[in-house]
């Protein structure tokens, strides 16, 4: 994984299991068990996303089966209770199924995950059709780049254009993808840039600035 950005595509899992709507309540929950995951997409054509179904939307059947009340019923949302009695993936699944392109950008994914409220995310490539499943877990392998690979990027895409020598001497340290530039620059209005950039390489969990004495006072008074 060198180079950034990276996009969905380059972290999601491309074998992935799905269902019809009609798969059967009992068939969903054994796709669940063996492939050890909380939501199938359902699909119909060649692929198309039409919804997920997930452990959410099966849960409803076990919690009404006993037959509660009516004042119990009135409490819980009608699309629930409408999930208690269904059979089939159609009927089970929520509908639009909120979905994330493979080209997207894995910034894209997270904040389309954190805004559902939702841990997997079905791939669809350029017309829609189901490519992949990206995850939480899948967003987070980029922390696991390693700390020299990241700090030649860092070298190579940022610091050589911003602070260029003879002007400026940069080192390039990473520690457990946390990024130090030690040294001197000569443009001191660029370090809020060069924070904003090295934290945007994947991989990076902080950036730190040693400078020598007079350009870390000529930063303070910059910002």
């Amino acid at each position: 994984m060198d180079g950034t950005p990276h996009i969905v595509s380059d972290v999601m899992t491309h074998t992935v299991a799905a269902v019809g709507r009609r798969a059967p309540f009992k068939e969903i929950v054994q796709l669940m068990q063996d492939w050890q995951i909380s939501a199938l997409p359902v699909i119909e054509g060649e692929g198309r996303v039409v919804g997920v179904v997930s452990e959410a939307d099966l849960l409803p059947k076990e919690e009404l089966r006993d037959n509660p009340d009516a004042a119990y019923l009135q409490l819980r949302q009608p699309v629930d209770v409408a999930k208690a009695d269904a059979l089939a993936a159609g009927d089970l699944m929520s509908s639009p199924a909120i979905t994330i392109r493979a080209d997207a950008t894995l910034a894209e994914a997270s904040r389309a995950m954190a805004q559902e409220g939702v841990k997997r995310l079905p791939v669809v490539d350029e017309v829609g059709l189901l490519a992949g499943v990206v995850s939480r877990a899948d967003l987070l392998k980029v922390f696991l780049r390693g700390d020299d690979k990241i700090a030649d990027e860092v070298r190579r895409e940022i610091v050589s254009h911003l602070f260029p020598p003879p002007a400026s001497t940069l080192e390039v340290e990473v520690h457990d993808g946390v990024a130090t530039l030690t040294g001197r620059i000569h443009d001191t209005h660029l370090v809020p840039v060069a924070a904003r950039l090295v934290r945007s390489v994947e991989g990076v969990v902080d950036v730190r600035f040693d400078l020598a004495r007079e350009t870390a006072e000529q930063v303070e008074t910059a910002e």
